[in-house]
């Protein structure tokens, strides 16, 4: 099996070094390291790695614009690992494009935990390209022609912010999907609705897809940014 290729993007060279000796530890992953934004580009556009772990505070841009200028072309995860602990830049990280975001100082155990649902996702989207008819994850079905949902081989109603909630998160799997990123998908008139309508109809779906919603499975909260579909076995 071919090794995962993750690009390494930070100028602080312990933690760096830090990040590499970790991954070649693990014996599945090949590794590309880059210490300045315009590495990053250069080495994203023509290697193409499989996931890319970027710090935000780099020496000649931020990695925000990193960000920004790799999406353009690729879909890639972005990890983002940085310093920057406030929601504010969280959010701003998600929305410009990233997939996840861990904060230094952070456990190297964590940091595996986040490539791995990273990999989890390629995986399954690769997977799923041949019928997209269909969604299924765990007990959880959509299908999509028949706007239908089913649990358990049940079927569900849901209210049509309902489906479009879920069928939103069902599209991005694993990755963490801002309120700001919500409401301007599912929302008609997003400038009309605020974050509290994206808790109240999170609630609601939940009690309907989940069997404890008090446990939630299928949608984690990520507090004061957004929601988070996981996959389940």
């Amino acid at each position: 099996m071919d090794k995962t290729l993750v690009l390494v993007v930070e100028d602080d060279k312990a933690v760096r070094n830090l990040i590499t000796t970790t991954l070649n530890a693990s014996h599945s992953y090949s590794l590309l390291t880059a210490s300045t934004g315009e590495s990053a580009i250069l080495q994203a556009v023509s290697k193409n790695p499989d996931i890319i772990i970027l710090d935000l505070g780099l020496p000649d841009e931020d990695g925000m614009e990193v960000i920004r200028k790799i999406r353009t072309w690729s879909n890639r995860p972005i990890i983002v690992v940085s310093a920057r602990s406030e929601d504010e830049d969280k959010i701003d990280a998600l929305d410009a494009g990233a997939d996840d975001y861990l904060t230094k100082p952070f456990s190297v155990e964590e940091l595996l935990a986040r490539i791995r649902v990273a990999v989890r996702k390629m995986q399954y989207d690769s997977r799923a390209v041949e019928d997209e008819a269909f969604f299924e994850n765990g007990a959880l079905k959509i299908d999509y022609s028949a706007a239908s949902v089913f649990v358990g081989g049940q079927e569900i109603h849901l209210t049509p912010i309902e489906y479009k909630l879920l069928c939103l998160l069902a599209k991005n799997v694993g990755k963490v999907l801002t309120h700001h990123y919500i409401l301007t998908h599912v929302w008609p008139n997003p400038a009309e609705a605020d974050s509290s309508l994206v808790r109240v109809f999170m609630a609601t779906l939940r009690k309907k897809i989940e069997a404890d919603p008090s446990k939630p499975v299928y949608i984690q909260t990520h507090i004061g940014i957004g929601y988070r579909m996981n996959r389940v076995p």
